[in-house]
């Protein structure tokens, strides 16, 4: 995105400020809001719509996303998310900021320029520094998918989900320099279905997050919000880490439901993987390695024989895990394919043995 220079800004801004104040009216106050992948993207655009009502107290001056970053097979770069909703609504582009850091001189010279009352964060996936921090007069608020102090950090979905909660829900929070940690302006919960991924609640937890932001945005805008915001018991407190990629493989000497659990918290990226053994009676044992999308646990496996072999039933394969339970896989994807149900997967095997692989 192309840098705004302070003389189009102050320009904007005072042709904003005019069109907003009518005979006897007030103007909008500025909204910089920070996101950057497609479920930032949901709230920016909840963001756009409401502040497109003629008696909408506020309007969004400025985006803050990533830069763009090289995507798919042709390693072509490309707009976030964020970035390319903003653009798709017709937003001015040199509005739309994407510093390497949130710390740069010049990124911090122009948000001042646009004289933000509030910033708004969601998913955004940069550290704010206490300059940045400084600049908007009612504080930076941040929609976070957990209910804090639990699940502090770039992963609490999919951390959550890891651990099997069967509640979780979304936080509005002001932001200060510790991780996640300001006070709380409202929370809500939401139940967790056993057999959600992590994809689907993300976007269902940042969908509730923008009506909640919408509901509390007066309170912020006009200072009330940060009396009655609660302040966080630390000790209560957990972290949520960055998924890494060396997490990804699946141990079946752990039970299937812990197994079944990280299916679900790492779909999307890195996803799950594991190694079978494939018993060819040409080629003699193949590690087969195999990208495990989705799957579910049996309650009423009661199988005989080989304790390693990998068997399949109705529409799945079936996987001997620990404690005499067994993980049904309904889904996979080899190396270079698409992914394919356990059915089709099973039939291509022609009759080989399949083995859980040492």
């Amino acid at each position: 995105m192309a840098r705004c220079s302070p003389a189009l800004l102050r320009r904007f801004c005072c042709c904003a400020a005019k069109s907003a104040a009518g005979a006897g009216g007030t103007a909008k106050k500025n909204i910089v809001f920070l996101g950057s992948p497609q479920v930032a993207a949901s709230v920016l655009d909840t963001l756009l719509v409401a502040s497109g009502s003629p008696d909408s107290a506020f309007q969004v001056s400025a985006i803050v996303t990533q830069p763009p970053a090289a995507k798919n097979r042709g390693r072509k770069l490309m707009p976030s998310a964020v970035a390319q909703l903003a653009l798709d609504r017709g937003f001015p582009e040199d509005l739309i900021f994407t510093p390497e850091r949130a710390g740069e001189e010049a990124f911090l010279s122009d948000l001042k320029e646009v004289r933000p009352e509030i910033c708004i964060t969601a998913a955004y996936g940069n550290i704010l520094p206490r300059r940045f921090l400084d600049i908007p007069q009612g504080g930076t608020v941040n929609i976070h998918p957990s209910l804090l102090p639990l699940y502090r950090g770039a992963a609490p979905v999919q951390r959550a989900l890891q651990e099997g909660v069967s509640e979780t829900g979304v936080s509005l929070a002001y932001t200060v320099r510790a991780l996640d940690a300001g006070p709380v302006i409202a929370c809500e919960r939401f139940a967790v279905d056993e057999y959600i991924k992590a994809t689907e609640l993300l976007a269902i937890l940042f969908n509730i997050g923008s009506k909640l932001l919408l509901h509390e945005l007066p309170s912020i805008l006009d200072g009330s919000a940060k009396e009655k915001a609660q302040p966080q018991d630390d000790s209560k407190s957990t972290h949520a880490p960055k998924l890494n990629s060396d997490e990804s493989w699946l141990s079946f000497d752990q039970e299937a439901k812990v197994l079944h659990n990280k299916v679900r918290a790492f779909a999307g990226w890195p996803g799950t993987r594991a190694k079978l053994q494939l018993l060819s009676q040409i080629r003699g044992p193949d590690v087969l390695e195999i990208k495990v999308i989705s799957t579910k646990v049996c309650t009423s496996c009661d199988k005989t024989g080989d304790e390693n072999e990998v068997l399949f039933s109705g529409s799945s394969l079936l996987i001997p895990c620990s404690q005499s339970t067994w993980l049904e896989v309904l889904e996979l994807q080899l190396p270079g394919k698409k992914v394919m149900t356990a059915r089709d997967f099973w039939n291509g095997l022609r009759g080989q043995k399949l083995l859980k692989s040492p």
